[in-house]
């Protein structure tokens, strides 16, 4: 069976599951075919489930839409963050020479990179747009090495199915499948608008993850863990923000 045949199949069948027997049919189908995000459980699981399979069915492998530089807007939104602590200060005061991410977790050569070490690897840069769950949104040029080279370079082990990655904030952290933490676009962003990237918006170094809305962009990221399982990570729900009432996985 081809794969669009397959895909066809597969989606046709979550779409008649939702509409005539219930959500928690869909669920059942979708677990057959490893299509359950970690926030599955509770009242709106078998609708978190249902989503992502059928977004992970149905988008797959596209890409976010990208702009020219004259819609790059002149203003973008950063929002609130917690004031920087000293040590963060003494870093930024030096230029983040100090700044260290580690790569560990399900890799066969866990490492730790600074950011002159990220800069040696491929550099990519996009023009796409951050939207925010609250409304608001803007489009910034966002420079930085491709999450997947990084990956690679650190050996990701076959049935690894999620990347953890976390903040130097306390309790900021999130995750992706494996296939967005692969996908082209999901940047470990170190610049933007030409620039190095702003402290209030992440700098030195964030997640951006265009095909999902903005909270699943953390800022200050300085740890990456690969893993087969989120039940030893927080909750189990595959992020903190779950636990707050949000999806874990954010498609757009």
């Amino acid at each position: 069976m081809s794969l669009i045949t397959r895909r066809r199949l597969i989606t046709t069948g979550l779409a008649t599951a939702a509409g005539v027997s219930g959500l928690g049919v869909a669920a059942k189908l979708s677990r057959k075919y490893g299509l359950v995000p970690p926030d599955c459980k509770g009242v709106y699981g078998a609708g978190e489930t249902l989503t992502y399979a059928a977004q992970r069915l149905l988008i797959g492998n596209a890409m976010a839409r990208e702009f020219p530089r004259s819609m790059i807007s002149e203003k973008p939104f950063a929002n609130p963050i917690a004031p920087p602590k000293e040590a963060f200060k003494q870093m930024q005061a030096r230029g983040f020479v100090d700044w260290k991410l580690t790569v560990d977790g399900m890799v066969e050569h866990p490492m730790t990179l600074s950011l002159a070490d990220l800069k040696t690897l491929p550099v990519h840069s996009q023009i796409t747009e951050v939207s925010c769950e609250e409304g608001w949104s803007y489009i910034a040029e966002w420079i930085g090495t491709p999450l997947s080279g990084v990956l690679n370079a650190a050996g990701l082990k076959p049935g690894a199915n999620y990347i953890v990655y976390s903040s130097i904030e306390p309790d900021s952290w999130d995750s992706l499948d494996i296939s967005e933490a692969m996908h082209p676009q999901t940047l470990l962003a170190m610049g933007m608008n030409d620039g190095d990237l702003p402290v209030g918006f992440g700098g030195p170094l964030r997640m951006r993850v265009p095909r999902q809305l903005g909270y699943k962009n953390v800022k200050f990221i300085n740890h990456i863990t690969a893993t087969d399982s989120m039940k030893h990570f927080g909750k189990g729900l595959g992020s903190v923000n779950p636990e707050y009432g949000y999806a874990w996985f954010a498609g757009i």
